[in-house]
């Protein structure tokens, strides 16, 4: 076991994976002398190299062509968000029309809920993670107000109940339950942002609906990170961003899932020009037909510009493979991490994220041994290394090996950081 601590071994199993060869196609972060071994893409992805020829590639067709570059090939912008969808389909494991780029998470939360969200009095109530992502709350609480629902009774928040602030399915599974009968809405993550939890899809749109609620996903820590199987999973809609594990940018543009059995049903919608279908899209009328599929949810022309960098992205992802040969380099990174902070760094840090693959992504959190004070100072000498991850209150640290460009080495630095500080704390 001692070997796994060594740089021959990390050097090694960078060497053996193709995959690794992946990290010489995104800009990396520079400290002092050398790289920054970043772990921080669940909160904003590192940009491709690829990214800044497809900006310029607009601005450049902005500048010779103007107006006209809205047909004229190469990419004309009017079907722009379409370079995308393919790619994107194939990543959150959904049909082409299922899926669209626009907006922002939160926007296509809301946007989501005017279809999605029917509350009746009978049926008013959301049910949703205690301890959600902070933006996830208020734009549920917000809904249960703006259709006269009182949150204090209608915002069912369901309590963690396994180890470290987990859920059990069984949990999950009984909140349902107890609550089937007013539920207009389940809304659940995909990943749990500060946990790293990793959640069954199939198996909470199956008990939402045998409850006769509708089911969404917020996938923010998700999409990129897991293979995701959204129509298979049977979701009604589903939202994320773009920023962290897709690498698209800051404030990236987000993305929305519709399933596809909702292509045509008339749901309710706030309507913008962009969402009419294209076939008559120009002939200006009064009266809006929606383009069948997710794009029906379009309200204005896409933002060009920031949907640049996620055709750089999504490329990658392409030269990868797909998700499942990404997830099973994550399955090796992260399970490096785990193996060298159980053989060199239980005194110091315990894993909060679950223990089973199958229940995490890349994302290990970590519990600084003492408290918030001890954890502040082992996260500042990391950050002043130029190890970078993010900190989570009281006294959590998150690590995420992503296997687009991280690497056994930068896991290793990482666990020789802690080291190095743990001798100097004594």
């Amino acid at each position: 076991m001692t070997e796994l601590a060594t740089d021959a071994y990390a050097l090694a199993q960078d060497a053996a994976d193709p995959l690794s060869a992946l990290r010489g196609q995104f800009h990396l972060p520079r400290h002092r002398d050398g790289e920054q071994a970043y772990f921080c893409g669940n909160s904003l992805g590192l940009q491709p190299m690829g990214a800044r020829a497809v900006v310029d590639e607009v601005m450049d067709k902005w500048a010779r062509e103007a107006v006209e570059g809205h047909f004229l090939q190469p990419a004309p912008w009017m079907p722009y968000h379409e370079l995308v969808r393919d790619g994107l389909a194939q990543v959150v494991g959904a049909q082409p029309t299922e899926v669209v780029a626009m907006n922002s998470l939160t926007a296509n939360l809301h946007l989501m809920m005017v279809g999605f969200y029917r509350p009746t009095r009978e049926r008013p109530a959301i049910l949703m993670e205690a301890g959600a992502f902070p933006s996830d709350r208020y734009a549920l609480e917000s809904q249960v107000r703006f259709h006269g629902f009182d949150p204090a009774t209608d915002l069912i928040e369901v309590e963690p109940d396994a180890a470290e602030g987990t859920f059990s399915m069984t949990a999950i599974e009984r909140a349902i339950a107890v609550h089937g009968p007013r539920l207009a809405l389940v809304l659940w993550p995909g990943v749990q942002y500060r946990t790293g939890q990793a959640f069954d899809l199939a198996e909470i749109a199956r008990l939402g609906h045998a409850a006769d609620a509708v089911v969404g996903f917020d996938l923010a820590h998700g999409v990129g990170n897991l293979p995701l199987r959204l129509h298979d999973a049977d979701a009604d809609f589903a939202v994320w961003c773009h920023y962290k594990y897709m690498n698209s940018g800051p404030g990236a543009v987000g993305g929305c899932f519709v399933h596809a059995r909702h292509a045509n049903t008339g749901r309710p919608r706030f309507a913008g020009w962009w969402g009419h279908d294209q076939s008559s899209r120009f002939r200006m009328g009064p009266d809006f037909v929606p383009t069948p599929g997710a794009d029906g949810w379009q309200l204005s022309n896409p933002p060009i510009l920031g949907l640049a960098p996620l055709r750089a992205s999504l490329d990658l992802f392409a030269r990868a493979g797909g998700m499942q040969a990404l997830r099973e380099r994550s399955l090796r990174l992260t399970g490096y991490l785990e193996a060298l902070i159980d053989q060199r760094l239980a005194d110091t840090l315990r894993i909060v994220t679950p223990r089973d693959p199958a229940q995490r992504g890349a994302q290990l959190s970590l519990r600084v041994a003492g408290g918030r004070e001890r954890g502040r100072a082992l996260f500042e000498h990391l950050e002043a290394n130029g190890i970078v991850g993010d900190w989570r209150e009281p006294d959590v640290i998150r690590i995420s090996p992503a296997p687009l460009y991280n690497s056994h080495a930068d896991i290793l630095r990482f666990v020789r950081g802690v080291e190095a500080w743990r001798g100097e704390s004594r």
